[in-house]
């Protein structure tokens, strides 16, 4: 399936490079799409529409206030369409391609080292084979998630947004060991490490992160004392807060 982006931005930039293959590629702004292609094999187009006539997919990786603009100079040629665009319903995407199977795909930043999570919300009048096989393309790059979109907002700020906040969790820890005497080029592989290794633990227990917790925490050791901090500070209201801000979207 030859795959053709639709803005070379960062996150076209993480898809192509968790593929691993050649795309095809255009965008707005000069110079971009040709770094890309230069990056990860494939060709850089001179137009939109150039891509959209020699890919049997496109992503739509542009912004989506151009959603209608795009669609203008290529749905007509567009085989098949998956949109990466955020708070972008698919059956507003739909609208603008109203020939054209479309799909929903939110991925996250880690699908450049494919380990990504990607929220799916298919076309329902879709042929199956095709839907398959772009389910299958996506699924090279981590896990794919089907989802109502009605909860999609949500599930952003756990995997979309979510890859910020664990960055910023990883340098409050860093910063704070550093402050008390830890060398910072140790901290840093310290903190990224406990962070990939708990995880693969918590995969391994089923997402059990309570007995975790009662696993490391001996009553009335340091590990208690330090989680009793982060409560008092807290770390629980901090997260909800965060994904009521990203789920409002108002900015308040």
């Amino acid at each position: 399936m030859r795959v053709g982006l639709i803005g070379a931005g960062s996150m076209a930039r993480a898809l192509a490079i968790g593929w691993g293959g050649p795309v095809l590629c255009a965008d707005a702004v000069p110079g971009r799409a040709a770094a890309l292609a230069a990056e990860v094999g494939g060709e850089a187009l001179a137009s939109n529409r150039e891509v959209a006539e020699r890919a049997d997919v496109i992503v739509l990786c542009h912004k989506p206030p151009q959603l209608a603009a795009v669609a203008a100079e290529v749905a007509d040629a567009a085989r098949a369409v998956v949109s990466i665009l955020g708070s972008t319903a698919r059956a507003d995407v739909a609208a603008a391609y109203p020939r054209t199977p479309v799909f929903r795909v939110l991925p996250n930043l880690p699908v450049e080292v494919r380990r990504g999570v990607l929220c799916w919300v298919p076309d329902p009048a879709a042929d199956a084979n095709l839907a398959a096989e772009i389910e299958r393309l996506f699924a090279r790059l981590g896990t794919v998630v089907p989802l109502d979109e009605s909860v999609i907002e949500v599930a952003m700020s756990v995997t979309s947004n979510g890859p910020a906040f664990v960055a910023l969790v990883v340098e409050a820890i860093v910063d704070a060991a550093v402050r008390h005497g830890l060398p910072a080029d140790a901290a840093g592989p310290m903190a990224i490490d406990t962070l990939a290794g708990t995880a693969e633990l918590l995969r391994a227990r089923g997402g059990d992160t309570l007995a975790v917790r009662r696993q490391v925490a001996s009553p009335g050791g340091s590990t208690a004392r330090g989680l009793a901090a982060l409560e008092r500070a807290g770390l629980r209201q901090a997260f909800d807060a965060a994904v009521e801000a990203v789920v409002r979207g108002d900015g308040r």
